[in-house]
């Protein structure tokens, strides 16, 4: 992190669905804990990776971040300003400056509106005016993420996937944002043309210095593409750090277990890493574990881990930066190696959920 203030600061963000029962008068009789005290900063032009699960509030996160759903409760604090609870009108000038990238490019493109009309669409409504007009503004995102400016006047049904997804970015850099929270944004796209997109992505931050929020399962990708990486686990972050820092030496058993599932290409005779099999499922959002979440799966859990729930601080002799939510944190000593990084033209696509086969 830079020393500065961040661009970017989230305190306790939590955010409960209610859980509503009865007939004809509903009643609320619990909540899904989707987000439960999360905390993490984002730096101007830098990537932090987001990775966990399958329903552990990745997605959750980012729309909050967004300001796309209402807080339970924390803090958002954008660029010293706090936007937590801000009504339309304080928003208005801050709307511009984060924008976001939706999973699905199929269902996050108005099939009835042309691409000129989806690109555009963000300035008219920050008032944003472009010099020589909306229509060779458009153009010229068009042609930034790789597509024919010729295309101005063609609708989504036209386009592929990955092409779909192209325009989603374009859309989104449009009003010249500062902040881009990207939603798993190639999980839709066939393996050939996630590399295009990720590759695009990394090269539209390094260029014009925008900051990412990178939401993935594919760890691969993630290390591809972010400079810090968080890990989170049923609603909360377990492990934060520096890229080389988490993948070569994770110090919480989560991360380790997620870690190992990642495959890797190794000689006949080279030695395997080892592979942990989580036991059990993912407890229930709506009732889960007292203490550490992670304990009713975790091999090291003791009674402390159920009674006292661990904070997000830096380990006993880790590196600056690298903070881990355990009683119990891994040794460097005594973790298994990690293959390097790789393109994202051969990353793979490891399986969600790191549990045994079966």
């Amino acid at each position: 992190m830079n020393s500065t203030s961040p661009l970017l600061d989230v305190t306790d963000l939590t955010k409960h669905f209610p859980v509503m029962a009865g007939f004809p008068f509903k009643r609320k009789i619990g909540a899904v804990q989707a987000v439960d005290g999360l905390n993490l900063q984002i730096s101007e032009g830098e990537s932090l990776g987001l990775v966990g699960e399958s329903g552990c509030g990745k997605s959750t996160t980012g729309r909050l971040i967004t300001r796309l759903l209402e807080p339970t409760g924390g803090t958002i604090s954008y660029r010293g300003q706090d936007i937590t609870h801000a009504g339309r009108q304080k928003l208005a000038p801050i709307r511009s400056e984060i924008q976001m990238i939706f999973q699905d490019p199929y269902a996050s493109l108005n099939p009835r509106q042309t691409v000129g009309k989806i690109i555009s669409a963000p300035m008219e409504i920050n008032g944003i005016k472009p010099h020589g007009g909306f229509e060779r503004r458009v153009r010229e995102l068009l042609e930034t993420v790789g597509l024919n400016p010729e295309h101005y006047n063609r609708f989504p049904h036209e386009f592929s996937g990955g092409q779909r997804q192209r325009i989603g970015v374009a859309r989104a850099l449009a009003s010249e944002p500062k902040l881009i929270v990207a939603d798993e944004p190639v999980s839709a796209l066939d393996v050939s043309i996630q590399a295009q997109v990720v590759n695009l992505l990394q090269q539209l931050q390094q260029e014009l210095g925008i900051a990412f929020l990178f939401i993935a399962h594919d760890l691969a990708i993630v290390r591809h593409f972010s400079q810090r990486v968080a890990v989170m686990y049923l609603g909360r972050i377990v492990e934060i750090a520096d890229r080389e820092d988490l993948y070569a030496g994770p110090r919480h058993p989560y991360t380790r277990a997620l870690l190992s599932a990642v495959p890797e290409a190794t000689a006949d005779d080279a030695p395997s890493r080892e592979r942990i099999r989580l036991t059990g499922d993912v407890p229930s959002p709506v009732n889960p574990p007292s203490g550490c979440r992670f304990r009713t799966r975790c091999w090291k859990a003791t009674d402390r881990c159920a009674s006292e729930t661990p904070q997000l601080v830096q380990v006993r002799d880790g590196t600056g930066g690298h903070l881990t939510a355990c009683h119990y944190p891994e040794e460097p000593s005594l973790t298994p190696s990690i293959p390097q990084a790789r393109t994202a033209s051969d990353a793979p696509r490891p399986d969600k959920n790191p549990k045994a086969e079966g």
